[in-house]
């Protein structure tokens, strides 16, 4: 009789280095990383402005229809291949994790700004707690909480989507991350094409409905 994998040897098995994983299951844990990143990251941007804002009211973030912020995926996609050889010295992965999303949230904060001709998606200039900004693109705060984030993804996230991928069968894990991924990138791309022809986005609408944007 097999015994079944539970997650405590799952957990095991990955710090532990001893996890010999198929391609299949590769790049599914990396849409559903994609997935989960993007939608915590909603979550806190969404959580943070209404404490940070201090109006007792709830402001809507991101540019999609679904919850879902790119710029947290990317960083976390990122972080995981960096990160991955240290999970077992979690010191070492909070500073990784640290340059890497600081670098991200500058960059892209940065290319915005220039290509979009002065556009900021976020700015910490006004902020209270803005030590060690960086032409209110990045913080010692905000890389910070993304750094303990990280820590979240590395010893939450990605074992759970690692057990996933090892305790279901091929056809149901890759219909899991692949139905989630494909929702999350019709919702992308149908924004930035409606964006590219002036038409009505998911912002739009979102307005249309009384939600307001900070």
């Amino acid at each position: 009789m097999v015994k079944k994998l539970t997650f405590q040897k799952n957990y095991h098995d990955y710090l532990d280095g001893k996890l010999k994983l198929a391609n299949y299951q590769k790049v599914g844990i990396a849409f559903l990383i994609t997935v989960i990143a993007g939608c915590v990251g909603w979550l806190y941007e969404f959580v943070f402005t209404f404490a940070n804002e201090g109006t007792g009211e709830w402001y809507m973030k991101g540019g999609n229809l679904l919850p879902w912020i790119n710029i947290y995926a990317i960083g976390a996609l990122l972080v995981v291949p960096l990160t991955y050889r240290f999970r077992q010295y979690p010191p070492v992965v909070f500073v990784i994790a640290f340059l890497t999303t600081g670098f991200v949230e500058l960059v892209g904060g940065w290319l915005v700004y220039v290509i979009g001709n002065g556009t900021r998606y976020w700015d910490y200039n006004d902020q209270p707690w803005n030590f060690g900004n960086i032409g209110g693109f990045v913080c010692l705060l905000s890389v910070s909480a993304f750094a303990i984030g990280s820590l979240l993804l590395m010893y939450a996230v990605l074992p759970f989507c690692i057990y996933l991928a090892r305790r279901m069968s091929k056809r149901a894990f890759l219909a899991l991350a692949i139905t989630l991924f494909a929702l999350i990138m019709i919702d992308e791309l149908m924004n930035l094409t409606l964006k590219n022809m002036n038409l009505p986005t998911a912002m739009d609408y979102y307005r249309s409905q009384g939600w307001e944007y900070r």
